[in-house]
């Protein structure tokens, strides 16, 4: 059978299709931290006002992430990822040309209203096409995926910022969007069946919902406290590794090591390869083990103790910034399972709503911690500003980590309570192989 025709060979194109999406979004979430410079001069800001039109992008897609479960589950994955990759380009081209902070925060949110509903589709596409006992592997190759987006928004990105200007780069990055809308429109279908294809056994049919069957499935999904500690606990690992990866990593390496932006961002570009590594691995393993909420007991130990060490020495050997950063990518791949962990909870027909639930939590944590680090930086501001940029204290480096460790802190206290209600706490130390 052709590519075409065989659907458990069509589903890898059309996922590869909305993956290469989630790309572009993973890049431009993360791209503030090689832009902050530029962008302090561009728009005359302080260390809170950059944190707050890096976290515009996430007041939008964070507050959509539940409305996008909904829509997902009713109009479907085509039509709902076509339009928000349009909106996303849009968003992206107007910020190339902004001339204003006002605009450029609103643009920054046309771009989070855009990106907003990718990656709920591409779960929705996973829950339609793929096996259950696949989707933890298929998210964690979405979300290793979209690190190598990140990684494309750290030295590249550097680099053609240096060479060509960041509008230039932005505003090519928002022409590539508009084709991939076009490929996304002409290649998705939401189920084999709409695609004109047999079933895929073991992979369960998911009707069309009314809004009634949508209510239903939220109220569920709400009333769980499951929902709740999954989502607080995403809340706090992403916040902190989208602000330290795409806005205050770079300038921490810079001004507390004396190297340039493009040698900085190699720091921060190991993030994004572990999150390549990470999330596929933990899923691998997930799919294979019969305990994934001792993986998230895993994932925040090793989290909080790696941002720990920042926070003790101030200033560790740039090894130990390059493995910390790669770590924060890596660990992101165990965190990730507790989307699994809801998933499982509610039928196929759910997922949207579920993981939409989820993840409105999750990224809210992306729109506050930018801004709380940044008035912790400008707390400890020297007044000293280098070709526009601010200069920061040893101290408010620190005091900035210690609000980033305090967060994995919650994490793992949520992850222990999401391992306990599922096994008890007698499962606690044999599950986890004797780390606890």
């Amino acid at each position: 059978m052709s590519l075409w025709s065989d659907p458990s060979r069509r589903r890898w194109l059309v996922w590869g299709t909305l993956a290469v999406a989630f790309l572009l979004v993973s890049l431009y979430r993360l791209s503030t931290a090689v832009l902050a410079e530029e962008l302090m001069r561009a728009f005359d800001t302080t260390g809170a006002s950059l944190g707050t039109l890096h976290a515009a992008f996430f007041y939008i897609y964070a507050s959509l992430q539940l409305p996008s479960g909904v829509l997902v589950d009713r109009a479907g994955i085509r039509k709902t990822a076509t339009i928000a990759v349009l909106v996303m380009s849009v968003g992206a081209l107007s910020f190339a040309v902004a001339d204003t902070y006002v605009l450029a925060f609103v643009s920054r949110a046309l771009l989070g209203l855009g990106a907003s509903v990718i990656y709920i589709s591409i779960l929705r596409f996973v829950a339609n096409w793929y096996r259950a006992t696949e989707f933890a592997t298929m998210n964690g190759l979405t979300v290793g995926f979209s690190g190598l987006g990140g990684i494309l928004a750290t030295t590249p990105l550097a680099l053609a910022v240096t060479t060509v200007g960041w509008r230039e780069t932005v505003m090519a990055l928002g022409g590539l969007g508009f084709f991939l809308a076009i490929a996304i429109y002409l290649l998705a279908r939401d189920t084999p069946k709409q695609a004109g294809l047999e079933p895929i056994d073991g992979v369960p049919s998911s009707p069309s919902l009314s809004l009634s069957d949508v209510a239903s499935n939220l109220k569920g999904v709400l009333s769980e406290r499951e929902t709740w500690l999954a989502g607080t606990m995403l809340f706090c690992v992403i916040g902190v590794n989208i602000t330290l990866l795409g806005l205050w990593g770079v300038p921490f390496v810079v001004q507390q090591y004396g190297v340039s932006v493009t040698t900085a961002s190699t720091y921060t570009l190991l993030g994004s390869v572990g999150l390549v590594i990470g999330p596929p691995t933990f899923g691998w393993i997930s799919d294979r083990l019969e305990n994934r909420t001792a993986i998230l007991v895993v994932a925040g130990v090793a989290y909080t103790a790696i941002i720990g060490v920042v926070v003790v020495f101030g200033a560790p050997p740039l090894a130990f910034v390059a493995l910390m950063f790669f770590l924060l990518g890596f660990l992101m791949g165990g965190f990730a399972i507790a989307y699994t962990v809801i998933k499982e909870r509610h039928d196929s027909a759910a997922s949207g709503v579920s993981t939409g639930t989820v993840n409105t939590i999750a990224y809210s944590g992306a729109a506050v911690f930018p801004t709380v680090m940044g008035i912790a930086l400008d707390a400890y501001w020297t007044g000293e500003t280098v070709a526009g940029s601010r200069i920061y204290t040893d101290l408010g480096y620190r005091v900035a980590f210690t609000i980033a460790m305090a967060a994995g802190a919650i994490s793992l206290l949520c992850a222990l309570s999401l391992h306990v209600r599922k096994h008890g706490w007698s499962s606690l130390t044999s599950s986890t192989g004797g780390v606890l």
